[in-house]
């Protein structure tokens, strides 16, 4: 059966601040960790009202500090807004720090606008293809003995496991060229989720870091003691998708009751289509929509986010599903 961990997204709801955000964080993480929950991960954007992780490796740092055996990692860092010598020299340093306890998982989005991206002082003409070579790169630097002239220190010989994330058939095939466990992003891009899977699983290569395919896809889950009660819980991430999607990004709203009375056709099918992976409900009711997708995808891990206004209901709703697959 599939083991379970947590996406967190730090969300800054209505009226609140980063500050909040970092505290409900901390919370959760020791919460998940009680509950038994494998892992914990932070996911990099920037520019985003509602969102408070842009500051990735900090964030992680805090959290590992704050907890004491779960995984703690990035899902995940943007490589091409760093280079991968910083990359390994924060990675490394958080492996010596929480020995162990360190994931790093690499996107290939910027997880922001061209705007964002001159900002961060990156080079909007590089090629393409150069996250591979990134990838590459960033795996030399944290080896035992390095091709590259240059050393990371802290980073070379760190044991950080590196996945590779992905939401198109490009993340599948460069994990499975590299030998790496794959992280898609159904949570909010299930489209190309099945054509993924065939390609990394059927053409993976074993490597030093895997000898069999390993995939954690995200899956979203609003659970709550009835399902009208979930339903309503889950009003407060459809909006902010929205709101989004339509070009007015905003902190995570309060639930709405009948929100999705007030949708056009297509914004009711633009969450329906990038939504479509979501347990909303009781615990019965999310018990058979997460047995469904384990089934229909065979994920060895799921890792799941729950974008919910209330924290104490966010709380429960990781409570309610810790208990689903024993």
């Amino acid at each position: 059966m599939a083991t379970l961990s947590v996406l967190d997204l730090a969300p800054i709801t209505q009226g609140g601040d980063a500050a909040q955000s970092f505290r409900h964080t901390v919370e959760l993480a020791q919460h998940a960790e009680a509950l038994g929950y494998r892992r914990y991960w932070l996911a990099e954007h920037h520019g985003m009202p509602g969102i408070a992780s842009a500051a990735t490796a900090v964030l992680i740092g805090h959290v590992a500090q704050q907890t004491r055996t779960i995984r703690v990692g990035a899902g995940g860092i943007m490589l091409p807004n760093h280079s991968p010598l910083v990359i390994a020299e924060q990675f490394g340093t958080l492996e010596a720090l929480y020995p162990g306890r360190i994931d790093l998982g690499l996107g290939r989005a910027p997880g922001s606008d061209q705007a964002t991206a001159r900002a961060l002082r990156r080079r909007l003409d590089t090629d393409p293809d150069q996250f591979p070579h990134d990838v590459v790169e960033l795996l030399d630097f944290l080896s035992d003995e390095p091709r590259q002239v240059i050393r990371a220190v802290p980073g070379r010989g760190a044991k950080v496991p590196v996945w590779i994330l992905g939401s198109s058939l490009f993340g599948a095939q460069l994990a499975a060229m590299l030998g790496l466990p794959y992280a898609f992003a159904s949570h909010f891009a299930p489209a190309q989720l099945m054509d993924a899977l065939e390609v990394y699983r059927s053409t993976f290569k074993p490597s030093q870091f895997l000898d069999k395919p390993h995939v954690m896809l995200g899956f979203n889950v609003f659970a709550a003691d009835t399902d009208a009660e979930a339903q309503l819980l889950a009003t407060s991430m459809q909006q902010a998708f929205v709101n989004l999607r339509t070009g007015r990004p905003t902190p995570l709203p309060p639930p709405l009751p009948g929100y999705a009375n007030h949708l056009a056709p297509a914004e009711k099918a633009m969450l329906d289509s990038v939504l479509a992976c979501t347990a909303t409900g009781s615990a019965d009711t999310v018990r058979r929509g997460l047995r469904e997708f384990i089934e229909r995808t065979q994920a060895d891990e799921v890792m799941v986010t729950s974008q919910i206004f209330d924290h104490a209901a966010r709380l429960r709703s990781y409570e309610i599903l810790a208990g689903l697959l024993g």
